[in-house]
């Protein structure tokens, strides 16, 4: 696959060849391209979400009408091997479907995360790297 221009963003997301990445929330809005490029990088298939084996890192589309996200991102952690990348998908603001940063803020914080970064890595879509927080926090 040639080289696009979301490829440095790709290396952003810390995944490897030979990792496991987790996927969540699939829908027919997702960003085709960028899967191909995960699963290029990684040399795997995305796994799903019953996958139930430790995994290197997870991502998950999420929407405003999907559903509890503070309940999925407690999900995601069950079978994440230490250190591994958990990044949520969000559409970017003005697209249908589009979840507030303080929504994400909320839901990781109940979660035991929190938010570490955003990127622009697709053309309608967000990362967010979320991260536990620390101790004595």
């Amino acid at each position: 696959m040639a080289a696009t221009a979301g490829s440095s963003q790709i290396d952003r997301l810390g995944f490897a060849p030979g990792h496991i990445v987790q996927e969540y929330g699939w829908g027919e809005d997702v960003d085709d391209d960028l899967r191909l490029e995960i699963e290029e990088l990684v040399g795997n298939e995305l796994v799903d979400e019953d996958y139930d084996d430790v995994t290197d890192g997870v991502i998950v589309w999420w929407r405003e009408d999907d559903g509890d996200l503070t309940d999925t991102l407690v999900d995601v952690q069950t079978v994440l091997d230490d250190g591994a990348s958990i990044w949520l998908l969000t559409l970017k603001p003005g697209r249908d479907g589009h979840v507030p940063h303080s929504d994400i803020e909320e839901a990781a914080s109940t979660a035991g995360l929190h938010p570490m970064s955003t990127l622009s890595i697709a053309e309608d879509w967000s990362a967010t790297k979320l991260a536990h927080r620390g101790r004595g926090r």
